[in-house]
């Protein structure tokens, strides 16, 4: 009978308590401050970089097609944590209901895995510019191109609903807090009361599939350019083929090198406030810093830009 109640119990955890980025009063407001801030001037600019690259047909090329879906990505995928980590900031701890948390983190895999799929679909698109110039109107033309982007979105949503229903299905008790800012994947499965080793696989896996594929995938376009690059006769040849895949690689660097430290290590390990400093990182100064890198350099959306603020 006690253990029939036991496990009634374990199944009635209606929200999770979320600790936030900070438990400081006296350094949330600062930080509220800064992170409205990031998360407006995020929104500003990759809304800017999605109108110029579907107002002007200067921008209409496969390049541009998939920074303009990485741009639509990083406004979903900074508007996902981003509230909860505001809100946590504002009145800490914050308190998430149970369906609000699992769909928060459904949408934050399915983002996630969507944008490691289209940062190896643009390491492609360079390695086809660099490598085989001649074909890449044919390689890379309208129909690939949204071939593409659609299976990335396509692919996101079907891993996040997979992993998603794994965790949602796990028994929760107490305690139900988690020691982060928003509902990611390690801490809820630290909560669980439920024996996890088939969750973990499927988490595994599809990591495997889809991280470690897309990292494979981007890691051999780069090769491929590399060493088409270290083949080139002129010291100009190489300097414009390397300044085309430079922002992208910096980028992709950067976030594949953040999200290979969190998620290497083990799932029983509490969050940490060193986790929590890295998944701002990467859940918001990567969607800040993207269009930065991306066009700061880039000679065409200069001129789209200066055409768009001062029409003649």
């Amino acid at each position: 009978m006690e253990r029939s109640l036991g496990l009634a119990n374990m199944s009635r955890v209606q929200e999770f308590i979320l600790l936030g980025l900070s438990t400081r009063p006296d350094i949330r407001i600062g930080l509220f401050a800064v992170f409205l801030t990031l998360y407006l001037l995020t929104l500003l600019e990759n809304m800017l970089i999605v109108y110029l690259t579907c107002s002007h047909t200067e921008l209409h090329k496969p390049m541009y097609f998939f920074l303009g879906n990485l741009s639509c990505l990083e406004m979903c995928y900074v508007s996902v944590t981003m509230p909860s980590l505001l809100v946590g900031l504002r009145s800490s701890p914050c308190h998430v209901p149970f369906t609000a948390c699992v769909m928060q983190l459904f949408l934050f895999i399915s983002l996630i895995c969507t944008k490691c799929t289209l940062l190896a679909s643009m390491a492609y698109d360079r390695y086809v510019a660099v490598c085989r110039p001649l074909h890449y109107p044919l390689l890379m033309r309208p129909q690939v191109c949204l071939g593409l982007a659609a299976s990335s979105w396509l692919g996101g949503l079907l891993v996040s609903v997979i992993k998603t229903s794994c965790i949602a299905s796990l028994s929760y008790c107490g305690p139900n807090v988690l020691n982060h800012f928003f509902c990611d994947v390690s801490p809820l499965l630290n909560l669980s009361c439920t024996h996890v080793a088939l969750t973990e696989l499927v988490d595994f896996i599809s990591a495997i599939a889809i991280f470690c594929g897309s990292l494979l995938v981007a890691l051999a376009s780069y090769v491929a350019i590399g060493s088409a690059v270290l083949r080139m006769p002129s010291a100009a040849a190489r300097c414009k083929a390397l300044s085309t895949c430079a922002s992208h690689l910096i980028a992709m660097g950067i976030f594949y090198s953040v999200v290979l430290f969190m998620y290497s290590q083990p799932s029983h390990i509490e969050s940490t406030d060193l986790n929590k400093v890295l998944s701002v990182i990467y859940t918001v100064a990567t969607p800040m810093c993207s269009p930065i890198i991306y066009c700061l350099r880039n000679r065409e959306v200069h001129a789209v830009l200066r055409k768009t603020l001062h029409p003649r």
